[in-house]
């Protein structure tokens, strides 16, 4: 096996000890820095924000989603419905504005005066509804002599027969 030798001349070892020392002397020296008094801080009010300003925030690398509720979100008869009625032989109006409102945050009234509305028998053409706003879907199944009455309050959906006369 060859041996290995190392020429080091006395020109490199004095440069090796040098900067052994300089790295040792530099590491271990210390600074005395006087800490200046920190002031307390004045809150400042925020800026006002204009009235057409819209929050955002970022979803992913090309998506911004504004931070305010949906139009459905706040009025909930323009959310959009599609709706299969279940196919019942026997299925009346009531039975489909019951469907429809299913989920919806409203409930239907349960009104003597309405009673012939409810139990009429489902037209086969309103089987299958939308897609459409919940306003027009209860329309629809109710029909034109009938008006909806609408209490946000207790969201609860009414019909009361239309005053105008139908052709």
């Amino acid at each position: 096996m060859p041996t290995i030798r190392l020429h080091i001349t006395a020109k490199n070892l004095t440069l090796m000890a040098g900067l052994i020392a300089a790295t040792l002397s530099a590491g271990c020296a210390t600074s005395t820095v006087t800490p200046t008094p920190v002031e307390p801080e004045v809150e400042t009010a925020p800026p006002p924000v204009s009235s057409n300003w819209v929050p955002f925030a970022r979803y992913g690398r090309y998506t911004l989603v504004e931070l305010k509720p949906q139009a459905a979100q706040q009025n909930l008869l323009l959310q959009v419905v599609d709706v299969f009625m279940p196919t019942k032989p026997d299925a009346t109006v009531g039975d489909g504005l019951r469907h429809v409102l299913q989920r919806s945050g409203y409930a239907l009234c349960d009104d003597l005066q309405v009673a012939a509305l409810y139990e009429k028998p489902l037209p086969v053409a309103h089987l299958q509804l939308g897609p459409m706003f919940l306003h027009d879907a209860l329309l629809t199944l109710a029909g034109p002599a009938w008006e909806m009455q609408v209490d946000d309050r207790e969201r609860r959906v009414c019909f009361e027969p239309s005053l105008e006369t139908l052709p």
